[in-house]
């Protein structure tokens, strides 16, 4: 690489995988709150939430990519043309395109590892993710006893748990109904208790200390009642249903399986669900492609402006751009429009927008493509600074 490739390369990396890292973890933050409620209410390990932020990373990093490399090619655009360092270039020769070169080496490279993510990363982890929620609500996880509550062990035993010292070892203030198949039923008061792990994997012990246990049936005059200082009651696991096998949804199919069902499947629904799901991964990554001009168009402001409206604007389309898609994709999968038009239909709309907004930048003499959104946004700002309170004021002491 020639010096001026590696300064762009430079420029550009910063803000790139500073934006990238910054917009993975708001979006991470955002959902973490709701994984902690969530885990809690279900009464699963702590631990379960960090297994779901990891597949759920997969699906925000296929929207901060194509924003963290807008924004990198558009700030160091942007850094070169406010301290004149692009009319340099410019006036010794250098053309938009031969600047373009190494925002495109960003550009094929995080486009690939976007495909690979939304194409065979994405549809795994997300079955995963959905594995992990279902195994929350059933129990199947390892779901903890609540202390102070009554928890149900399958269809025939009530627990419930007074106190509860390190880590769940030391138990206290037990109570326990369990009903047994012949239609006896037991009931047990204990001081402590234990979990212990058996040879069999459906059942463990519960060794309680201390307690009282009562024995009923409908033939006895009176019920039995022992009292003991060690019992051990043998607790029967409640067996979970297994968890459905990927595929259920569109978002779980990889490309090629994608592909495939689009091609033969003979389920009209499915096969045009299939395709719109396709269509949609595949016009997200051909963007990419065309950001670095749009990064361009909007990163070089007027001459004598600072305006930061580009950076603004880039950020609306790459968002608005991602929403009209999902949009798209929706209605091709209802089959109200063909999912080819509904999906290709608008990229091809604003790609034409995007590569207009580069020829008036590049090959315009004073083309500037947003030069009426900067004046209109001067004014604008013009006019709500003038009613700010105490601004008139200020001007008639000055």
């Amino acid at each position: 690489m020639k010096s001026i490739d590696r300064y762009m390369a430079r420029l550009i990396a910063l803000p790139l995988f500073s934006t990238l890292v910054i917009s993975a973890m708001l979006l991470v933050l955002d959902r973490m709150l709701r994984l902690f409620d969530f885990v809690a209410t279900e009464g699963g390990p702590v631990s379960v939430v960090w297994q779901l932020l990891a597949n759920l990373l997969p699906e925000y990093l296929g929207l901060g990519i194509p924003i963290g490399l807008m924004l990198g090619i558009l700030l160091a655009f942007r850094r070169l043309a406010t301290s004149s360092e692009l009319d340099v270039m410019r006036g010794v020769g250098m053309s938009y395109g031969r600047l373009l070169r190494v925002p495109y080496m960003y550009a094929i490279g995080l486009a690939l590892i976007n495909l690979a993510i939304v194409g065979f990363i994405q549809p795994r982890a997300r079955y995963a993710y959905e594995g992990l929620r279902f195994e929350l609500r059933t129990g199947a996880l390892g779901a903890s006893i609540k202390v102070g509550e009554f928890t149900h062990l399958g269809d025939r035993m009530t627990l419930r748990i007074e106190r509860s010292r390190d880590k769940g070892r030391e138990l206290s203030g037990i109570f326990v109904r369990a009903q047994t198949p012949a239609g006896d039923w037991i009931g047990v008061t204990a001081q402590r208790g234990q979990f212990f792990a058996t040879d069999d994997p459906n059942t463990i012990i519960f060794r309680l200390t201390n307690g009282t246990l009562i024995h009923n049936r409908a033939n006895f005059p009176t019920p039995r009642v022992l009292t003991f200082s060690v019992h051990d009651l043998p607790i029967d696991l409640p067996r979970f249903e297994q968890f459905r096998a990927r595929g259920g949804r569109n978002l779980e199919y990889t490309i090629p399986e994608l592909a495939r069902i689009g091609a033969t499947s003979n389920n009209a629904e499915l096969r045009q669900a299939s395709q719109s799901e396709l269509y949609f991964r595949l016009a997200e990554v051909a963007m990419m492609f065309l950001l670095p001009l749009l990064a361009v168009a909007l990163g070089v402001p007027p001459k004598r402006s600072t305006s930061a409206l580009g950076v603004f604007l880039s950020i609306v389309f790459v968002v608005a751009y991602h929403k009209v898609n999902q949009y798209a994709a929706s209605i091709g999968e209802l089959g109200r429009v063909d999912p080819f038009i509904a999906l290709w239909g608008p990229f091809a709309i604003f790609a034409a927008l995007i590569i207009w907004m580069y020829y008036m930048l590049a090959y315009v003499p004073g083309g500037q493509p947003i030069g009426a959104l900067e004046r209109g946004a001067g004014k604008a700002l013009k006019a709500i600074t003038r009613r700010l309170p105490g601004r008139s004021a200020r001007e008639a002491r000055a």
